[in-house]
This record gives structure tokens, sequence and C-alpha cells, in this order.
């Protein structure tokens, strides 16, 4: 096992946990509230079009995508599979710590409001531990210039998802950030434990 990661992974849970409860007391901090402030509602329209990104039904048809590859392509089988693994653990633990921390949404939205709860942002998590990812997996890869185009594209989303929810005022600065460090968190930790289980099914096989 990676300790290296497991120990990043550590630092970066525990920050987020930190940051989860100084939000959960103290709420939003004056300087980062200016922050806030400033970003909201400008270029609002073309954030609703990138926030859509890491909704059900467009991570619905990317999951299919995957899945297809992970059949078909021997070669990217297991990075396939390891990426559906993160976007379902990334999904879902933002899901759970927002019920966790119980923050409530910021009041000045714009477009739409969202009424779950709002510490950690779920889209900065799924930009993390899903398109950061594949923009890392893609950078890597010895597909040409295809394969880099691709993965400056994913790197790309990764920040304008992080923005996008802030021009919409669908989460606070922090928010965002707590979505990324338990994104981060999980791709350390699943990093550090996958090669173990591919080496495991590779045993099992022989």
């Amino acid at each position: 096992m990676n300790r290296a990661a497991v120990i990043v992974g550590a630092f970066l849970f525990a920050a987020f946990l930190l940051l989860g409860l100084a939000v959960h007391r103290y709420g939003e901090a004056a300087p980062l509230w200016l922050v806030d402030r400033a970003l909201v509602n400008h270029g609002a329209i073309a954030a609703w079009y990138v926030t859509q990104l890491a909704r059900f039904y467009v991570l619905a048809a990317l999951f299919i995508v995957v899945l297809a590859v992970a059949v078909f392509n021997r070669e990217w089988r297991g990075r396939a599979v390891f990426s559906l693994v993160m976007l379902l653990l990334s999904w879902r633990a933002a899901d759970f710590f927002q019920h966790v921390f119980a923050r409530p949404r910021r009041p000045d939205w714009a477009i739409f409001h969202e009424t779950s709860f709002s510490y950690p942002s779920s889209h900065a998590a799924i930009a993390v531990g899903f398109y950061a990812l594949w923009a890392w997996l893609l950078a890597r890869a010895e597909g040409g210039p295809a394969s880099k185009v691709l993965a400056v594209l994913a790197a790309a989303i990764v920040i304008a998802l992080c923005w996008s929810r802030l021009a919409l005022g669908a989460h606070y600065v922090t928010d965002v950030v707590g979505g990324v460090l338990l994104g981060a968190a999980l791709l350390a930790a699943g990093s550090a434990v996958w090669p173990e289980i591919n080496a495991q099914r590779r045993k099992s096989r022989a």
C-alpha cells in the first residue's frame, strides 16, 4: 500500500473535517463573504450550463460511457472502473457529509434556489474525484495529442465547475474548498487501496 498516499489522504480529510466544524460553528469568515458576494451573478447563465456537468443526468450518461470503455477496452478497464468507483464515492460522501454538517444554503442565489444542505459542495467533490482523475489519467496516457487535449478539457471542467457554484450563489467559498478537500482525500485513499485490490484480483485469477 502506498503509505504516502494514505498520509496525504488522512491530512486532506482532517482538513475537510476541521473546515466543516469551523463553518458549522462560526459561519463564513467576513473576508470570504466579500469574495462570495463579488462572484455571485457574474456569468450566471454560463455557470448554469457548466454546473449541469455534475448533475445526475450528465453523470449517468458519463457512467454508461466509461462503463462501456471498461467492458470493451481491456487496457483501460482498471482505470475506467476505478474512475467509476471514485465518482460514486465522491458523490455519495458529499451528500452524506452535507447532512452531517447541515449548513444552510446562502441566501443570495442566482437563477435557481437549491434547498439541500451546503457543506461540502458535491459538485466540487465530483469535479476532483472524477474529472480531475480523468485529467490525470489522460495526461499520462500514450494517446498522442488527442489525449492531451482531452486532459486539458477535463482539467478546465474542474475549475469551471467550482466557479459555477460560486457564480450561481449555490455555495460559499468554504463549501467549494471543502468539496475539493473531500474529493482529493478520497482520491488519495483510493489511489493507495486500488493497486492492492488489483493485485489480489490477479492472484485469485492465477
